[in-house]
């Protein structure tokens, strides 16, 4: 049609026909053909993130008591004196303590020796040397380590016991009847060991075990 039959429709009336619509080509991915596909955001790469920032950490300041520490210029704040002070007298009470557990365990351990070892020389000293008989039939109470103890003796041997010219020994829980002579030896190598010294000078309620008609009864349990 002419540009001068179509003035005249126009003019006319006629409304000129619509042109069709056109669809813009789509490609696989459903997006319209020849839009870029915008690139997705990167864990990180939030906007106002600066690379090599970990998420939610942008721009943000240090807490936390590092950072107390640090102060505005990462600098730790210096010690006072005072807790100069107060940190040496702990290290020293500290170490003083120390060296006292060290000198106490060391004490002990030398007494348990020297125990040994005098123990030792008095076995040695009163080896055979008990004056012991298996035919005695007295009981002789006295007291040591806090209970009563008893040694079988004779009628001969109970008068020398208590006038102090026998003496007892504990040596590994038994008893021994010794000599006097030997009882003050046994005494200065360990003392402990002494069970019964009598003083024939001390008065007789010193000692109520001596009287020799005091006796209690063998089926008593002490």
């Amino acid at each position: 049609m002419s540009d001068t039959l179509r003035d005249q429709l126009l003019g006319l009336g006629f409304k000129p026909a619509p042109k069709p619509e056109r669809k813009p080509d789509t490609r696989r991915d459903g997006r319209p053909q020849g839009r870029p596909a915008q690139a997705r955001p990167q864990a990180g790469n939030k906007p106002g993130n600066k690379p090599g920032n970990k998420p939610g950490h942008a721009g943000r300041p240090a807490h936390g008591p590092k950072a107390a520490q640090d102060g505005p210029q990462g600098q730790r704040k210096p010690r006072s004196q005072e807790d100069i002070d107060l940190a040496k007298a702990y290290a020293i009470r500290a170490q003083r303590e120390k060296d006292e557990r060290i000198e106490a365990e060391r004490q002990k351990q030398e007494e348990a020796r020297l125990r040994r070892e005098a123990k030792a020389r008095l076995d040695e000293l009163i080896k055979d040397k008990g004056l012991n008989d298996p035919a005695a039939d007295i009981a002789r109470h006295f007291p040591y380590g806090g209970k009563i103890k008893r040694i079988y003796v004779t009628a001969d041997q109970l008068k020398a016991l208590n006038a102090g010219q026998l003496g007892v020994l504990q040596q590994n829980g038994r008893y021994l009847l010794v000599t006097a002579e030997l009882l003050a030896e046994a005494e200065r190598i360990f003392a402990p060991a002494v069970a019964l010294k009598v003083d024939p000078d001390a008065p007789a309620e010193d000692d109520p075990y001596a009287d020799p008609m005091y006796q209690v009864p063998d089926d008593l349990v002490w």
